[in-house]
């Protein structure tokens, strides 16, 4: 059973959210957060597998309670969804220096809400519609310094885990990065848990910022 938790401080999407996951078998609400410093608090206390995070809430806005979420061993296994709309892309770049392991739109469909929690939760890829791909790629190469130890541990990886970051920048599965080497699914898993290991990237997410800031996509 994943496990979720819903921060908004809006009591309509809460709702919302709260009622469409709901509808999955395999996915329980455990709790709802009104503002990031209860986000923080909550996720210590409920160990959720997933926070939907809001980026605008009151006392600390979802970007700053991801940073803690994450920068905290004891929830080391916690991950983060950021929510944003089109007006919010410019935190995208924040939200993934932060850690945050996925990106949703407010106005996503049922069925990509559920999909989302089930392939973050599982740690197997970054949540890359072809919009949010796109922003992503705009609000990285912005110049910022890589995350801690990124850079340096960059020369150890061989080329062909090079390409297969580059393809995870991209926003591609494992699935079609196999089909794009044509190689195995499993080969290209293993070269990506490879790069990961060396980068000491906590997700796919963070191999995205090392793609874009280091020139491979």
């Amino acid at each position: 059973m994943i496990r979720v938790l819903i921060a908004d401080d809006q009591a309509l999407v809460r709702a919302g959210f709260h009622s469409l996951l709901a509808r999955a078998d395999d996915i329980e609400v455990v709790g709802e957060a009104v503002d990031g410093r209860d986000a923080v608090a909550q996720t210590a206390r409920l160990r959720p597998d997933v926070v939907l995070m809001d980026v605008r809430m009151p006392l600390l806005d979802g970007i700053a309670a991801t940073e803690q979420i994450v920068a905290d061993p004891h929830m080391a296994a916690t991950r983060v969804i950021v929510v944003t709309t089109f007006e919010l892309d410019e935190y995208i770049h924040r939200a993934l220096r932060a850690g945050a392991s996925g990106f949703l739109l407010k106005d996503l469909d049922p069925d990509e809400l559920r999909r989302a929690v089930r392939v973050v939760a599982a740690g197997e890829a970054l949540l890359a519609p072809s919009v949010t791909r796109r922003l992503i790629g705009a609000f990285t190469r912005r110049g910022a310094a890589l995350p801690p130890g990124l850079a340096a541990a960059g020369a150890g990886l061989t080329e062909r885990e090079r390409e297969v970051v580059a393809l995870v920048g991209r926003g591609l599965s494992n699935e079609e990065i196999a089909a794009a080497l044509v190689i195995s699914p499993a080969t290209a898993k293993t070269h990506v848990s490879h790069a990961m290991t060396k980068l000491g990237a906590r997700d796919r997410a963070q191999l995205v910022v090392f793609a874009y800031e280091t020139g491979l996509v």
